[in-house]
């Protein structure tokens, strides 16, 4: 990848996080530090959920290692992607080279496994060695008769978030805009962002299919390959997460005209705005009718466990650290369950995404840049905290310091999207605050 590319993609416009004094655009990496992960990390968890594409990672086996499965993204099909394949670089291989190992693995594994396309990720090694991963992938794809993507994200070029732009690039120049939908369709749709956690994209779909609206593509929760190449015939983007992948919508506004729009599916409020600004795109009355039933009509459902969960919920305190769109989409849902939100996570979100939280949570809204332990306690002290939610990481911290913890972030296996989700959420907070063992562990001993 050349330099003009990396600093093109550096300069996002569409993204708030992009300092408009600034040439450059995104902050540039600081060398050594990879804390929360590299590019590579970002741009192999952002296409791995392409289910039925084989994935090789060109490089030492700990690049493969450290990042395999981070993300907890399911499939209801094919399970291709569950394949951890790496040219497990050696020492010999770094002076000799690595693309005769390359060439001759592609071709193996595509004789065994026939799929419809092939990922190749870079990595810091092979990228340093000068391996051309680029006209390599186009010589076995001339050979094999299938896609081969080259995906050149070494970790050093950048964070992590940077690797889902990477991603997002490649599917760009190399998938998007490939194929045709075999069949019309008078509503279509993609989810950008949406990486199916614990099943999440499930919970959305049958919605959108009540309402006739194809999704032509969940870029890239439980995704297929031809999927993403058919992704140009949508009428309206919908980008769940505000930081993975924006440069795709971003640019197929530009070149097929297509709007997009940020959303949430957490929360009863933010799932009915996001159904309702897809259907009024599509100018249809009816539809935008027939939308509106169908949000009271699942509300309805579940309205009696939510009221009950809403009782014991009530002024709960919870301490929120995520980031991106669920710092605010949460916090949103937290508060319809009659919580009080003392402080929410910024590390990932964007100026709109803080803008949303002082909506929400009022011009004094404390908000956390940084997670580390020692903070988050005393955060959750001043606050008087009832439970601490944030990522995995964060588990073992709250469990230490005796406080309720609920697990948000990609490495959970319980769905919160959509209303089915939404009582998922409820019942989650309400058995960690109700938990026995807490009481039990903050008593002193009688002795």
């Amino acid at each position: 990848m050349s330099l003009a590319t990396v600093r093109e993609l550096y300069n996002e416009t569409a993204c708030e996080h992009n300092p408009k004094k600034s040439e450059q655009g995104c902050p540039t990496p600081v060398p050594g530090r990879a804390a929360g992960g590299c590019s590579f990390d970002g741009a192999l968890i952002s296409l791995v959920p392409v289910t039925d594409a084989l994935h090789v990672v060109h490089g030492p086996i700990g690049c493969l290692g450290n990042t395999w499965n981070n993300r907890g993204s399911l499939s209801s099909g094919p399970m291709a992607n569950r394949l951890a394949i790496t040219t497990n670089f050696k020492n010999n291989d770094v002076v000799f080279g690595g693309e005769k190992k390359l060439y001759k693995g592609l071709r193996e594994i595509i004789a065994a496994h026939h799929p419809p396309a092939v990922f190749v990720y870079q990595t810091c090694v092979t990228a340093m060695i000068g391996d051309d991963l680029q006209a390599l992938c186009e010589a076995v794809s001339k050979k094999a008769g299938i896609p081969v993507i080259p995906v050149e994200a070494p970790g050093f070029i950048g964070t992590k978030n940077f690797g889902n732009r990477l991603a997002g690039d490649a599917l760009y120049r190399h998938v998007i805009g490939t194929e045709t939908p075999l069949a019309s369709h008078p509503y279509n749709i993609n989810l950008i962002g949406e990486f199916n956690i614990a099943g999440e994209l499930w919970n959305i779909l049958p919605l959108f299919e009540q309402l006739n609206i194809r999704v032509i593509c969940s870029l890239s929760g439980d995704a297929r390959f031809h999927q993403i190449a058919m992704m140009h015939h949508a009428q309206i983007n919908m980008m769940v997460c505000s930081r993975a992948m924006l440069n795709v919508a971003r640019r197929m506004k530009e070149d097929y005209g297509i709007p997009f729009f940020e959303g949430s599916f957490y929360g009863i409020q933010n799932t009915k705005n996001a159904i309702l600004t897809i259907a009024r795109h599509f100018n249809d009355p009816q539809l935008l009718e027939k939308a509106e039933q169908l949000c009271q009509q699942e509300f309805d459902k579940i309205k009696a466990s939510y009221e009950q969960y809403r009782q014991q919920l009530e002024g709960k305190r919870v301490l929120l650290y995520t980031g991106g769109v669920k710092s605010w989409s949460f916090v949103g849902a937290l508060q319809e369950l009659g919580m009080r939100v003392v402080a929410t996570g910024t590390k990932k979100s964007t100026a709109e995404d803080k803008q949303r939280i002082v909506d929400l949570m009022g011009d004094n809204a404390t908000m956390i840049e940084s997670g580390a332990p020692r903070q988050l306690l005393d955060l959750c002290q001043k606050y008087r905290a009832d439970i601490l939610m944030a990522g995995g990481r964060n588990q073992y911290t709250a469990l230490k310091a005796r406080i309720p913890f609920v697990d948000v972030n990609q490495g959970r296996h319980i769905s919160f999207s959509g209303y089915v989700g939404y009582l998922n959420l409820a019942k989650t907070i309400v058995q960690a605050i109700n938990n026995p063992a807490f009481e039990q562990a903050r008593t002193p001993a009688p002795f």
